[in-house]
């Protein structure tokens, strides 16, 4: 029988749509848990506060946890096996929550998933960057950040249809089928890259220590300031998300159907756009600016503040979803070329530990933080105005001022970047 490796293929187009792919279904895996809250609530007669533990600590926390060892062994081993391994473990464990029959299975088969995203993850950013030079960087890792919005948009639309026709076990089988292919394909087909193949410095064979890749992140003045803004932008965006759909039903009388197809076309569709636009423009003005890569996301996020607070006042809703469908074509632009500045300032061999160590960052602060901030001030001024709608709005109108303070740090960033660029990536560095 043929060697699986000589099947592989080192196409940069290849590994970016099948990678990409896979953090597509990755996110719908584990959004898709969300839209099946009511039927799995009925069928187990759980409580909220035990949804949320399904839906969010089970997951979170030892992906976070785990995401960072799994990453220090990426930076010593071959990274698309584990690619393939986590791909095939969390989809496995999210067919295997469609047979749970009691609250505790439920629970260890999102475990399950929490622990294959986070051995199959991280390496997918370290992986674009050793197959695309630093001057196309930005643009291929704009493609890979498309997961969130595609991967929320066909977990939520896709989960919801298929749980109407056929119930929410199938839901998840379904959800569980498109990653046990990629899982075969990316091990079958795709080829492991040369680590830092495009970077010019030398390869190392002992992997840097975890406090060198932190100090890397904290010492390097536009690293800081970009690890700071995007944080913040991430957490304005996720919380501004995790109350769309409950703002149109309160204030516009939406219902859930409309208000869940509102926020997920409004999510989605512009988001992608934007950020695979933003990747593109970042690396065509890089050829002449080298400040590109911050500039266009503090130009951006200042734009998406006023625009965010212009349509959230609005009283009229179809004026208030386009506005905002225009904010999400500029609130997202941050994110390709973050990443993609992340990866030139990294040693080969402490990218997917940075992956791990930001995506750490995001998940406590984005993920932790903004909902939390939004709905505390939201319950604050709805005692306020007596109106829940007008205070949710006020409270998203507040939060999204919080762009401007991103904005100010990708700013900050553009008076260093030249500088740090320059700086060679070496560990010693």
């Amino acid at each position: 029988m043929t060697k699986p490796h000589y099947w592989r293929r080192t196409s940069p187009a290849l590994a970016l749509a099948v990678l990409t792919a896979i953090g597509v279904i990755g996110f719908a895996d584990r959004i898709i848990m969300n839209v099946l809250v009511e039927p799995i609530k009925a069928e187990f007669g759980l409580s909220d506060f035990q949804i949320g533990l399904v839906n969010g600590l089970a997951f979170a926390v030892l992906n976070v946890v785990l995401g960072l060892f799994v990453a220090r062994l990426a930076e010593r081993m071959r990274r698309l096996t584990l690619v393939a391994i986590g791909t095939f473990f969390w989809s496995l464990a999210t067919g295997a929550t469609g047979l749970a029959t009691s609250f505790t299975q439920l629970l260890l088969a999102r475990i399950g998933v929490g622990v294959g995203e986070a051995v199959g993850l991280p390496s997918i950013s370290s992986l674009i960057s050793d197959y695309f030079p630093p001057h196309k960087r930005a643009s291929a890792i704009s493609v890979t950040q498309l997961s969130p919005p595609l991967g929320a948009f066909i977990g939520a639309a896709g989960g919801a249809l298929i749980a109407h026709h056929y119930g929410w076990q199938m839901a998840l089988f379904m959800a569980a089928i498109p990653g046990l292919f990629l899982a075969v394909i990316v091990h079958v087909w795709v080829e492991e890259p040369k680590r830092g193949q495009h970077d010019a410095v030398a390869c190392l064979d002992e992997v840097p220590p975890l406090r060198s890749v932190i100090a890397r992140y904290l010492s390097w003045p536009t690293m800081r300031h970009m690890l700071f803004g995007s944080a913040i932008a991430s957490m304005v965006g996720l919380g501004l998300n995790a109350f769309m759909a409950s703002y149109v039903m309160r204030r516009f009388g939406f219902s859930l159907v409309e208000a869940g197809l509102m926020s997920g076309f409004v999510a989605a569709l512009p988001a992608s756009l934007s950020i695979v636009g933003a990747g593109i423009v970042v690396d065509r003005w890089a050829k002449t600016n080298r400040r590109s890569h911050a500039l266009v996301p503090a130009i951006t996020l200042g734009m998406a503040a006023p625009l965010f607070l212009l349509a959230i006042t609005r009283d009229d809703a179809v004026f208030a979803v386009v506005l905002i469908g225009v904010a999400a074509l500029v609130q997202y632009c941050y994110l390709g070329p973050t990443f993609a500045t992340f990866h030139n300032m990294l040693h080969p061999r402490m990218r997917a530990t940075g992956s791990a160590f930001t995506n750490i960052i995001y998940t406590l602060v984005a993920g932790g933080l903004g909902p939390v901030l939004i709905g505390g001030m939201s319950d604050r001024f709805a005692s306020q105005f007596g109106n829940a709608g007008e205070g949710l709005a006020v409270a998203m109108g507040a939060a999204s001022l919080l762009y401007i303070v991103a904005a100010y740090h990708y700013w900050r960033a553009s008076q260093h970047i030249e500088a740090d660029l320059a700086r060679p990536i070496g560990v010693e560095s």
